[in-house]
């Protein structure tokens, strides 16, 4: 009887080294004349080129700058270190760089071996990074656009006004209704334009935060707006200390997220079984902004919901941008501006059944 015909077999140079297929670093296997000889299973991963490609190709050949990584190659084989270790920017066409911890080590065999390691805090930092500029590039924006709005807004409203005044008698029942739609849009903008500029009027005032009474009063106002339905749970970490902080900014910070939730949750609040988790941690050893701190406040906002559609996901901090019908795209906006006047970053990830708001805050 003829049996299907099983998964094409690996070479067998591959299968003597299937261990490596075991580790979560890419490993490559590099002869004297800079030819890959054996990719592992994480290299296939990270590189998105499969093994069997990937032993036809030069060390050099994989990057736009893949020179970098073969002069390591050649300076380990060189000098016979014992180890060189380098962190590493891969240039690749049309797609970000690969940031990497590279480890070349000499084999016994005249050839190296390359590990490299995805530098996941640089990328973190990079992150960060363009967060910060798009986040000033959004307020300058909105700043201005604000201003600009603001000033005909108010010669609309008052040319509505004084036209209402000069309606004949006989029209007045009529034409006054639009005249009232007028001013009625206007002042929906002017609270628009209010809302745009508040985080940049407010002083902010800085005082000792317990981060766990912003929390409770956030709780309550939940509570009082969702009072079936939706269950609260509090994971809190006692230990955490006081900070110098703007208490009001950081009950709107977490007051906005928390609503933004709910209003995910709709479903599941209407089917009984929506859960929002306020959990609160310490952090030690955090970049935020380029700067090292020792502690840092970890606060997360989590929610079992439908979570944030791919479509927006990496905008959902941007002005205007919401992800439901008659929302203003303004609650994150602001709240990340809050944050970042404390010199902390907030961070998501979302997927279906699970939502994660997390706020880093330096500690004293």
């Amino acid at each position: 009887m003829n049996r299907p015909a099983g998964p094409p077999a690996r070479p067998a140079a591959d299968t003597a080294l299937a261990g490596l297929d075991l580790l979560a670093s890419a490993v490559l296997l590099v002869g004297a004349d800079g030819q890959i000889r054996y990719a592992n299973a994480a290299a296939e991963h990270l590189l998105e080129i499969s093994a069997r490609a990937l032993a036809r190709m030069q060390i050099a050949a994989l990057f736009l700058n893949g020179d970098e990584l073969a002069n390591l190659c050649a300076q380990a084989l060189a000098h016979e270190y014992a180890d060189l270790r380098q962190d590493l920017a891969l240039e690749r066409s049309g797609r970000d760089a690969l940031h990497v911890h590279s480890i070349v080590s000499v084999t016994g065999d005249g050839g190296v071996i390359v590990e490299l390691r995805e530098n996941v805090q640089q990328l973190k930092l990079d992150r960060e990074e363009r967060m910060l500029d798009q986040s000033q590039v959004n307020k300058e924006l909105i700043r201005n656009l604000a201003h600009e709005i603001k000033n005909p807004l108010g010669g609309i409203r008052g040319a509505a006004q004084l036209l209402e005044l000069e309606l004949p008698e006989k029209h007045l029942n009529g034409l006054r209704e639009y005249t009232q739609v007028i001013i009625k849009e206007a002042d929906r903008l002017q609270t628009l334009v209010d809302r745009l500029l508040a985080p940049h009027r407010r002083p902010h005032i800085v005082g000792d935060v317990n981060i766990h009474e912003v929390c409770e009063r956030v709780r309550s106002l939940m509570v009082a707006e969702f009072p079936t339905g939706l269950s609260i749970r509090r994971d809190y970490d006692a230990s955490i200390p006081e900070f110098r902080g703007d208490k009001e900014q950081l009950i709107q910070t977490v007051l906005n997220i928390a609503r933004n939730a709910a209003q995910a949750l709709r479903e599941r609040i209407a089917a009984g079984d929506a859960e929002l988790v306020l959990r609160t941690r310490v952090a030690r050893q955090v970049t935020l902004a380029k700067v090292r701190y020792g502690l840092a406040l970890d606060l997360h906002i989590i929610d079992n919901g439908p979570g944030i559609s791919p479509q927006i996901r990496d905008r959902i901090f941007y002005p205007l941008v919401s992800g439901r019908d008659g929302g203003s795209g303004l609650g994150l906006t602001l709240a990340q501006t809050f944050v970042q006047q404390h010199l902390g970053v907030i961070e998501c990830e979302s997927r279906p059944g699970l939502t994660d708001f997390r706020i880093l805050l330096p500690l004293p």
